[in-house]
Formats: structure tokens, sequence, C-alpha cells
């Protein structure tokens, strides 16, 4: 059995925050582990933030994790993992998609977006494991932005001790069969990208 795991989704409406923590939820009680999740939307259908709180462990009494205590931080805009970085652990890490949805104050005019090394930065401030990905390079391959979550989650299930197999059963479970064998695809190409990398 692998330790708890406290794990924070951040990114912005439209880019499938709550399924993919829907989806880990769900991975994780087929795998034999207990599970508390709770998620806050704020305007998300204008490209607001998402969050998503997924604790994971033999017993989980409460779905709200505390600031500090975040063990992987999965970021699917760069902007939302700065927002966050306050709740990673000092041993906590970071998967970041390498991507910007500006927010509505910076199509403005009246903020400027940080680029990605002043995003990295922010977050080395609390730890110094951080795995850039470039996901939506990574769309191409299947033409179909919405698999950036089912990417990211393929490459997060390499850090957990959750069999692929697992994982594979429960997205067939969860996902219509129409968007099925691309998704599986999306997995099998996020986990493949964690597989050029020091997993410790």
């Amino acid at each position: 059995m692998m330790q708890k795991q406290d794990i924070l989704i951040v990114g912005v409406g439209g880019q499938g925050t709550i399924l993919a923590s829907d989806i880990l939820g769900a991975v994780a009680i087929a795998a034999g582990y207990e599970i508390k999740k709770t998620d806050t939307l704020g305007m998300a259908q204008r490209g607001g933030s998402v969050v998503s709180h997924v604790r994971i462990g033999k017993k989980v009494w409460s779905p709200l994790i505390k600031e500090g205590d975040v063990d992987i931080l999965l970021a699917f805009e760069k902007l939302e993992a700065a927002r966050w970085t306050p709740y990673l652990s000092t041993n906590g890490l970071v998967i970041l998609n390498d991507y910007a949805i500006p927010p509505l104050s910076v199509s403005l005019g009246t903020q400027c977006y940080p680029d990605t090394a002043e995003i990295q930065e922010i977050l080395k401030q609390k730890t110094d494991k951080i795995h850039l990905i470039d996901g939506n390079s990574k769309l191409k391959q299947l033409g179909d932005v919405r698999t950036l979550n089912i990417i990211m989650l393929g490459y997060l299930s390499s850090f957990l001790s959750i069999e692929p197999q697992i994982w594979q059963e429960c997205l067939t479970k969860i996902l219509s069969a129409k968007i099925l064998d691309m998704n599986l695809k999306a997995f099998e190409i996020g986990r493949k990208e964690s597989s050029f990398v020091d997993l410790k």
C-alpha cells in the first residue's frame, strides 16, 4: 500500500479538472484506498479557477488539504500553479502543464502574465521537484484538446503505486465509448512522457 497522498488538481474552466479528480478518486477506490475529495469552482464557464482536493490513504478524515500539506500539485495551467504554491509541502512534487490561459485582468491590460521562468521561481520557494510538461503539444498527436486532463493523469500515474490496468479499467467505466479510445491513448502518452524522467 502506498502512503497517504494529498493531491491538489488545479486548472481553469474547460480543462477537465473536475473529471480528472473524479477519475483519480475512482482509481484510488478501485485500488483499495479510502478517498475524500472536494471541488471549488470559480467562474469556471469564463475560464476561472477550478480546484480539486483529493486525499488518498488507508483512512482519510477530511476532504480539505491544509496549506503546506500538498504532496502533489497537478496543474493544468501555469498561473494556477503559482497561485497554489503556498499549499505545497517542502517535499512536494509539481506536475505542470507549460500553458498559459491569461485571466481577464491580463486581457484588459491591468496586469502582466508571468513567464515560465518566473512561475518556476515561485514554485521553487517550496520545492525543487518540478516537472514541466508541454501537454498541449502532446494534444496534437490526438487532435483533441479535451484530452489534456487524461494526458496529465497518465503522467501522474507513474508517481502513484497503482497498477496501470486499474487506471485503464476506471477510464473504461467512466468515459463514454465514443471518446474512450482517444483517452486511453492520451493516458499512455502521459505515462510514456513520465518514463523519460527520474521519478525519485
